[in-house]
């Protein structure tokens, strides 16, 4: 890529990865990070910022900062959009944007999208195995014996052997696929393509058709949502798919809410027929103070969080770094993760 490019930071991000951005190419790229025209954050790696109002200065200099920008870390504000002339790359800091991407007609613009594909499946996958553990091995039961001061034998369950189920066979169900192997668990990916070559395929046992779903459920012992929200995924589970799995087995979803059917997941719950479940993703979310699933034993949710460690813009940040070298270079084809119209993650 001929002449400097100029990156502009348009969501949070701490100050040190910035400044590896500068490092990556002093001469040949300039990045503009202005903190206090961005939101304050909430937590580490918080890409949204809290609630936050510009004045009407802070607002000019915010577009007029936009406007420079050959190159953005995160997405601009749509209404903004027409004003950014020169942009042609943004590094996302999240995998599923597809469905934002086309919404902003980017490709249309000329603007590449890559992704942040790859760094939160080892995050997902933990949180997912501590749900499972805790369920398992009665870490609820423990808690309340505790506070009770009451020593009393108890007998829990155990994951080695049982069946793993999960639904999609992308990065965040390898990372799931691998400690599931670790703890002895046999590993089923129901996919779209079972044919399909995959680098991780030896981490599945099975991999099978979707159209496999309500034949392999109930042998399945814990199910993991990892598939994002498509057409062809919507409402995927319902009441027949609740009604097919094995009682008392687990539910997780580490996907998309709008994946699953709440009003038959209550039911489910309820009844027992789903024994527990651990929801990262809910749909709407946030999930309203009156769901009753808040208030369910048998419930753990997470404020779609899972995936948010404190090394997450690190990881991102190195995706970007070593990007950034193959745009300077002229080798745009040989950078990770990059969107292709139309595709959605």
């Amino acid at each position: 890529m001929s002449g400097r490019q100029t990156i502009v930071i348009a969501t949070p991000l701490e100050a040190e990865h910035v400044e590896a951005l500068r490092d990556v190419a002093p001469g040949r790229l300039e990045v503009l990070h202005e903190p206090e025209l961005l939101p304050p954050i909430r937590y580490t790696a918080d890409h949204k910022g809290a609630p936050f109002t510009r004045d009407a200065a802070q607002e000019q200099a915010w577009r007029a900062l936009l406007a420079k920008a050959d190159i953005l870390w995160d997405f601009p504000p749509a209404e903004l959009l027409d004003s950014m002339p020169k942009l042609r790359w943004i590094q996302a800091t999240s995998t599923g944007v597809g469905p934002l991407a086309a919404k902003l007609r980017l490709a249309e613009r000329g603007v590449t999208v890559t992704t942040a594909r790859g760094v939160h499946a080892g995050p997902l996958a933990e949180w997912v195995f501590m749900a499972l553990l805790q369920h398992a091995r009665g870490l609820d039961h423990l808690r309340r014996e505790q506070a009770a001061r009451r020593w009393v034998r108890y007998c829990g369950e155990d994951l080695a052997d049982r069946t793993l189920l999960l639904i999609g066979g992308g990065d965040l169900a390898r990372g799931c696929a691998r400690i599931g192997k670790a703890l002895g668990m046999r590993v089923v990916a129901l996919v779209r393509r079972p044919g399909q070559e995959r680098s991780q395929a030896a981490l599945f046992d099975q991999i099978a058709p979707v159209s496999d779903l309500l034949e392999l459920l109930p042998k399945a012992d814990a199910v993991v949502v990892t598939v994002p929200h498509t057409p062809e995924t919507e409402g995927l589970f319902g009441a027949a798919a609740f009604a097919a799995m094995r009682p008392g087995a687990a539910f997780v979803n580490i996907g998309r809410g709008a994946v699953v059917e709440h009003a038959a997941l209550r039911e489910a719950l309820g009844s027992g027929q789903v024994g527990f479940a651990a929801l990262d993703v809910t749909e709407p979310e946030p999930l309203p103070p009156e769901d009753p699933l808040w208030a369910m034993p048998n419930v753990l949710i997470s404020p779609h969080s899972a995936s948010t460690v404190s090394r997450e813009n690190a990881r991102i940040a190195a995706i970007f770094r070593e990007n950034l070298l193959c745009w300077l270079d002229g080798r745009p084809e040989a950078m990770r993760n990059i969107l292709a119209p139309g595709q959605l993650y």
